[in-house]
């Protein structure tokens, strides 16, 4: 995704002085960078395991349910449009930290005794994890310039371990916590704190001793409305959102899936916990795989190929073939969110570009992405199975597998 939030700006010599300190301290940064990236699924993972006692509480229905994970998605798309202003506004440091502590903020109000209180605290959720998204690689290409697949990789394997983490540990809290939701849920702001506090030396080196003093780098190489009439760029950011729409129906769905087809919650929470363990093989692989490819065709086939055989699984054995299918699953899905972020760098021909890209395919992209548990949790209300479901998600795959393939070429936009 490399998106740099202030790509068409530059530092004030105090700044880049500042940036300077900064990265003479590289393991402090490192470390506030892997924590934050820990944050980036946790909140929206802890709730799949769950879902079925939060509905419980609230007396939700299946689609009713479905907008705890649809919420916070469409904000990660409403959220995307304004961070790379405030980015410019205020400074990338600053409005990381602020992200994160908005995050700890809506983790708890999502867990107050109201259902406006559960949908609201997820609008704060989405809209925190849509500025860690996207300020997050900007930063990383901007500090780590000659390692910036390597630090990619770093940061969306953190992303990913921290959505295992609490994937797995959610049930297990929720027993210890007395059979507490609430508390299970609550927890996880305690990681979003401890970010914060990792943050907080960052934000005093890069930002307190200097202010924030920019000025504008002249000579942009391609408009922002050039990018949203390119077809390239559309067909990227296609990929995106559909990719995250099959992404976002496993977060929501699959544990119940699996208990319903008689698994108990403790082992689908585990089953659901490897699966996400299982991307981080594919989010490290295949965009250092497509960096060394002129065009990326047979990766798209590949990782688009591998989830629809595990989605067809779940349609066909989702309980005695629950491991296998969450191991193929895993590897797809963090392939193509690897595959995803990496096209719109190499269909990029400049850092500018390359930022109003991946602006448009996180906003286009994510709120794409939000229909997909809604949708899901209404059909299968409306069918009483998930077969159907399932059925449509597959017809994703096919649109996904097309739009990658024209996204897969070796062109730029």
């Amino acid at each position: 995704m490399l998106l740099d939030a202030e790509a068409d700006v530059r530092p004030s010599p105090q700044g880049a002085a500042a940036r300077r300190a900064l990265l003479a301290h590289p393991v402090v940064l490192l470390v506030g960078i892997v924590l934050a990236s820990l944050n980036m699924r946790a909140a929206l993972a802890s709730v799949s395991p769950l879902v079925g006692e939060i509905g419980e509480s609230f007396g939700l229905s299946s689609t009713a349910m479905s907008l705890v994970t649809s919420v916070p998605v469409l904000f990660l798309g409403l959220g995307a449009l304004v961070a790379p202003w405030l980015a410019r506004r205020f400074g990338t440091e600053p409005v990381l930290l602020c992200a994160l502590l908005l995050l700890g903020a809506g983790i708890l109000v999502r867990v107050l005794p109201s259902v406006y209180a559960l949908y609201g605290g997820g609008v704060l959720v989405g809209t925190a994890i849509a500025l860690l998204n996207v300020l997050m690689p900007g930063l990383i290409k901007r500090d780590f310039p000659d390692r910036a697949a390597s630090m990619t990789s770093v940061y969306t394997g953190s992303m990913i371990a921290g959505a295992t983490l609490v994937a797995a540990s959610s049930v297990p809290l929720e027993k210890a916590f007395g059979d507490s939701w609430e508390a299970s849920l609550a927890f996880w702001s305690l990681l979003a704190v401890v970010a914060a506090v990792a943050w907080l030396p960052q934000v005093l080196i890069a930002r307190g001793r200097t202010g924030h003093e920019v000025r504008r780098v002249p000579g942009p190489a391609v408009s922002g409305r050039g990018v949203w009439r390119s077809a390239l760029a559309w067909q990227v950011t296609l990929f995106m959102g559909l990719q995250s729409l099959w992404s976002y129906v496993l977060i929501a769905w699959m544990p119940t899936i699996f208990t319903d087809g008689g698994m108990s919650r403790s082992t689908a929470g585990v089953v659901f916990a490897f699966n996400n363990l299982i991307q981080v093989a594919g989010a490290f692989a295949v965009p250092l795989l497509a960096g060394r490819m002129r065009g990326q065709r047979p990766l798209v086939a590949l990782v688009t190929s591998l989830v629809a055989a595990g989605y067809m699984g779940l349609m066909i054995s989702p309980v005695s073939g629950a491991w296998l299918w969450s191991a193929v699953l895993g590897v797809g899905q963090g392939g193509a969110v690897g595959l995803a972020l990496t096209l719109i760098v190499l269909r990029s021909g400049d850092a500018l570009t390359a930022s109003r890209l991946s602006g448009m395919a996180q906003t286009v992209g994510y709120l794409l992405a939000a229909v997909g548990p809604l949708a899901a949790g209404a059909v299968h209300e409306a069918t009483g199975g998930w077969t159907v479901p399932i059925a449509l998600v597959l017809c994703v795959c096919a649109a996904a597998l097309v739009v990658g393939l024209l996204a897969a070429r070796d062109r730029k936009v």
